[in-house]
């Protein structure tokens, strides 16, 4: 989880703050000291972590704090405020040229994950209605064009090559008239990187920048890196002016402090976070939201906006109607498993709970609800059809023969049934006309 240490330390202070009435000076000071270790602690820029402990300090000793009935909770405000505003304050959309063409060149060193990264942005502006294709423009590194091509494969997007060609330049160029004559309306150029910033690699990036005019340039960058990757970001940005970060491995940096200095360092907003390694895995970035998510206040907004990213609205009047009628089958169930499994299943959807700690994720064994998920899906396909739609004849002898095909003990299949009629009894109370159309997170779920 990113920003996990951060955002225990950071509830921790504001813990023993909450437990007073009234806020001394004293207080705030030991409050921001805590403040100050724990954003170093997440490697964030000292410089940064400077300027934003003194900004929040002076803030916190105005009246509208000290004199508070309720002052940690307004010290809490400040802090999510200052965070946000550090972070960038409002959510940058993705810019697209209003000729109706746009092309993107993708920058960043070796290991970043910016080849995936093209997949995946591909990806994410196929679900917003563009139809982009991929250009190999890396022809130094080993198997790079291989490695689009598979990426490409695996997102469903084409992929523009040149394999005789070594300039990258005419690559680029040929790439996006091909683009443009096949009809597609965005161009990902997936550049060669370097293990460091040389002077060779970046003449490279500008002759691309000079000749194809991309309409953003994005840069890949590594969160795992720490403060290596916000030097990056500021070296690439110095030569190229960049237009937007892209931070990957999001999910694996318990700190986060790249994410946190990266604005304030580049003065370029972060665009996207690379959230997993699947195509979908990747999310547009919201400061107010993460600041919320370190202060263990939750994300609600994306979750709710992940669980109606594949909401079907006829799929849902349909399951609806079968609710109302008592039809909700072991295969509806399963399929509900499944929706749980694309939002990245229980530990993102908790990750983004309000008032769900690092600690309380710790309690929760998330390798064994995934397991128990598989095993379901191992049970109810070793059922007949008969006995998926209608689970009350499953009588002993059907779950022994079920629990024999699937290899699972018959115990499990007795879980998975109460399970089962757990779900439908919880889903019927939503079954009330206009219940459903009312609660935003059912209907993603549906």
């Amino acid at each position: 989880m990113a920003f996990e240490s951060l955002s225990d330390k950071l509830q921790n202070t504001f813990k023993h703050l909450k437990g007073k009435g009234v806020l001394t000076e004293k207080d705030i000071d030991a409050a921001m000291r805590e403040v100050k270790l724990a954003l170093l602690e997440a490697d964030v820029n000292f410089k940064v972590v400077k300027e934003f402990v003194a900004d929040v300090k002076a803030k916190c000793l105005g009246e509208e704090v000290m004199k508070s009935l309720t002052p940690a909770q307004q010290v809490i405000k400040i802090v999510d405020q200052q965070l946000t505003e550090l972070m960038g304050g409002e959510n940058v959309k993705l810019s697209y040229s209003p000729t109706g063409f746009t092309t993107i060149m993708m920058a960043g060193l070796q290991g970043t994950g910016k080849t995936t990264t093209c997949g995946k942005l591909a990806n994410y502006l196929k679900e917003s209605g563009k139809k982009p294709m991929l250009a190999a423009c890396d022809v130094y590194r080993p198997a790079a064009i291989d490695q689009l091509e598979v990426v490409g494969k695996a997102c469903g997007t084409p992929v523009y090559t040149d394999r005789g060609c070594q300039d990258p330049v005419k690559i680029a160029n040929d790439a996006r008239a091909e683009a443009e004559r096949k009809g597609y309306n965005v161009l990902i150029i997936d550049t060669a990187g370097r293990l460091q910033i040389d002077e060779e690699l970046m003449q490279e990036l500008q002759n691309i920048k000079e000749k194809v005019k991309p309409h953003q340039i994005l840069l890949v960058v590594d969160a795992l890196t720490g403060q290596d990757a916000v030097n990056a970001a500021k070296g690439f940005n110095e030569k190229l002016d960049v237009d937007g970060i892209i931070m990957t491995k999001m999910d694996g940096d318990a700190r986060g402090g790249a994410a946190l200095s990266a604005r304030k360092v580049t003065g370029k907003p972060i665009l996207f976070l690379g959230t997993g390694e699947k195509y979908n895995a990747l999310e547009a970035f919201h400061p107010d939201r993460m600041a919320s998510r370190i202060l263990g206040m939750g994300d609600l907004l994306s979750l709710i906006e992940n669980a109606e990213r594949d909401y079907d609205e006829a799929k849902a009047e349909k399951q609806l109607e079968r609710l109302k009628k008592n039809q909700f089958t072991l295969e509806d169930f399963l399929e509900q498993m499944g929706e749980v499994k694309r939002m990245g299943g229980i530990g993102k959807i908790l990750e983004m709970m309000p008032g769900v700690s690092s600690r309380q994720m710790q309690n929760v064994n998330l390798d064994e609800s995934e397991k128990e998920f598989r095993q379901y899906e191992a049970i109810i396909y070793s059922m007949t059809k008969e006995e998926r739609q209608d689970p009350s004849i499953l009588n002993a002898s059907r779950r022994k023969r079920i629990a024999a095909g699937c290899g699972l003990p018959v115990s499990r299949i007795n879980t998975l049934i109460k399970r089962y009629e757990e779900t439908k009894k919880m889903l019927k109370q939503f079954s009330r006309p206009g219940a459903m159309k009312k609660n935003r997170m059912l209907r993603g779920l549906f």
